[in-house]
Formats: structure tokens, C-alpha cells, sequence
């Protein structure tokens, strides 16, 4: 069955009215018009819905079953519309985004901050995980976008590059590497590395960096947060390399910080390390998924929270 919308609301007009012209001046149609259309749907339907007649027009019992439905169901498609069109300027609601656990505490926090600020009666709902479930939320649609390192194989996820970073070194001050303001990765060969384990986004890229530069790797300890990594750094385990984005600048002794670290606070030292590696933070959803107005807005300012931070230097401000 082929039955139009255009063509539901000429029959419910002229039903209303009775009359094909009138019907017709009020949907801007012309008479011939009115009366093709309504042909039309009684072919079909295979019912006649209208007697004609050259004085009036009048419904059949066919007629008056079909105008009934007709007027509610138009009513409610016309409330459904205007509500869907409303959500375009929807200001208020929640969106969830998932996020591995480095992001999670060093660049989502200002973007929640922000959007709180920005839009009060929008909630952006967190889920911290690791990146293999990131991208299980994602594609399950249990969230609306995901913020993760470059996953590499990923055909079915539209991706936004927004943060491009590179890895450090993280040691004690004392070390010999710690007087260089940079390290080779050769450097590392055979030194005791404290790193984040393989659920980690970041990991599949320090692993391959120091396999092409020569560096075997010695692994004491694989954590999954690096909190944990720079205790057992200052504990003396080992040395860690890490995303720029994840080292505390505040209390690092990193060039260009005289403020030095917190009273009672161990100091770390975090360097360059060449030649420079970087990872790629993005934002990805699923390609058969359009994201709503909300979602696009947090969107949006997740990248601008993400380009305000770009690194240059490993100084960072208080």
C-alpha cells in the first residue's frame, strides 16, 4: 500500500470542509489537484471515501472511519515533529562519554568543569575505563562518543584527531638521566621500567618505540593507573615513560619550574625523550550513529579544552 502524507491531509481537508476548492484555497492546491489526490489514495485503498456530487461532498462510511484516525494520528506526528525540531535548540540533558583512565584524570576533569560552567543544564556523565572497553561502549551505543588513544583498527568509528602528544621520561632527580634535559629511548636498554600494563592505549606505542630504537625492554612492574607508576618511581623500582599530558607538572622538576614540588612532597623529574614519539587522542562514535545537538556541543568543547592544552614545552603552570 502507497499512501502519502501529502495525500492524508488533502482527504482530512476536504472532509473538514466538504467542498474540493475550499479544501484546495486552504493547502494552496488547486482543484484538479485536490481532486487527483484524493483518487489517488482511494485507489489506493481500494475504497471509495468521498460521494461526489455537483452540489456537495460527502463522506462514506469508509470516509468516516478514515477521517477519525486520520485527524489523531496527524495531530500526534505534528507534536512528535515539533518536539524532535525542539531538540536542536535542547539545552538541557545528559550525554555520556567514555574515556581510558589517563584522560579520564587529565583532561576530562576541566572538561566537565567547563561544560558546567558553559551550559548549567547539561550533564556530562563520565564512564572511566580502559580503552578496549571504551570502544565496547561505543559500539554498543551505551555511550555517545568515546575519548581514547589512536586505536588503529577501527573501520566502523568516525574519529576527530583533537590532542597530538609526545611521551617522557618520569625518574627520580638523582638518576644519571635525570641530568641530561633529554634522554635518548636508546638510553632505556636494560634500565628496570615501571609502565602501564596493555589494557592501556598508550602502551602498544611505548612498546614499539623502544623495540625501534634499541631499547630492550626490562618491565618491573605494569600498573594501570599512573598514580601508581610515580610511587613506585620515587620508591626507587624503576624509571616510566609516559604521555606528556599524565605528568603533574606542579611538583616535577621539569625545565622552566623553579616552584619545585610541595613541602613533604618527593620530587620526580620528567624529560624529553628523542627522537620524539607521539600518540594521538580522539574523539570517535560509531558511523552509523548521528550524534544529537548535545552530544555535538559536548563534542565540541572537548576538542576545545583538548587544543588549549597542546603541549609545547614539559613546563607546566600551577
Amino acid at each position: 500500500m502507497n499512501v502519502s502524507l501529502r495525500q492524508l491531509r488533502v482527504f482530512l481537508a476536504v472532509a473538514q470542509d466538504h467542498h474540493f476548492s475550499r479544501a484546495g484555497e486552504a493547502l494552496g492546491l488547486t482543484q484538479s489537484a485536490v481532486s487527483r489526490s484524493i483518487t489517488e489514495l482511494e485507489q489506493a485503498l481500494g475504497l471509495q471515501l468521498l460521494h461526489r456530487t455537483t452540489r456537495e461532498v460527502a463522506l462514506t462510511d469508509a470516509g468516516r472511519l478514515l477521517q477519525a484516525h486520520v485527524a489523531r494520528i496527524l495531530e500526534d506526528l505534528e507534536s512528535c515533529l515539533l518536539e524532535v525540531q525542539g531538540l536542536a535548540t535542547q539545552h538541557q540533558g545528559r550525554v555520556s562519554v567514555a574515556s581510558s583512565p589517563t584522560l579520564s584524570a587529565h583532561l576530562l576533569p576541566q572538561c566537565i568543569a567547563r561544560c558546567e560552567q558553559r551550559h548549567p543544564g547539561l550533564q556530562l556523565q563520565l564512564l572511566d575505563r580502559i580503552q578496549s572497553d571504551v570502544l565496547h561502549s561505543v559500539r554498543s551505543s551505551e555511550v555517545e562518543f568515546g575519548v581514547v588513544i589512536d586505536p588503529m583498527s577501527c573501520e566502523d568509528l568516525s574519529r576527530e584527531v583533537i590532542l597530538t602528544e609526545p611521551f617522557c621520561l618520569v625518574l627520580r632527580p638523582d638518576h644519571p638521566l635525570a641530568r641530561a634535559a633529554q634522554v635518548d629511548w636508546a638510553a632505556l636498554d636494560g634500565l628496570p621500567l615501571v609502565l602501564l600494563d596493555q589494557a592501556s592505549g598508550s602502551r602498544r606505542l611505548i612498546d614499539a618505540a623502544l623495540l625501534a630504537h634499541g631499547a630492550a625492554a626490562r618491565v618491573v612492574q605494569e600498573v594501570g593507573h599512573t598514580t601508581t607508576i610515580f610511587s613506585m618511581v620515587q620508591a626507587g623500582l624503576g624509571l616510566t615513560v609516559v604521555p606528556q599530558l599524565a605528568v603533574p607538572g606542579a611538583w616535577f622538576d621539569v625545565p622552566g619550574n623553579p616552584a619545585g614540588p610541595p613541602k613533604d612532597q618527593p620530587m620526580l623529574a620528567a624529560r624529553r625523550i628523542t627522537p620524539v614519539v607521539q600518540r594521538e587522542i580522539m574523539l570517535v562514535h560509531r558511523k552509523q550513529r548521528t550524534l544529537s545537538p548535545l552530544a555535538l556541543q559536548v563534542w565540541g568543547l572537548i576538542r576545545e579544552v583538548a587544543a588549549e592544552m597542546a603541549p609545547g614545552s614539559l613546563r607546566r603552570t600551577r
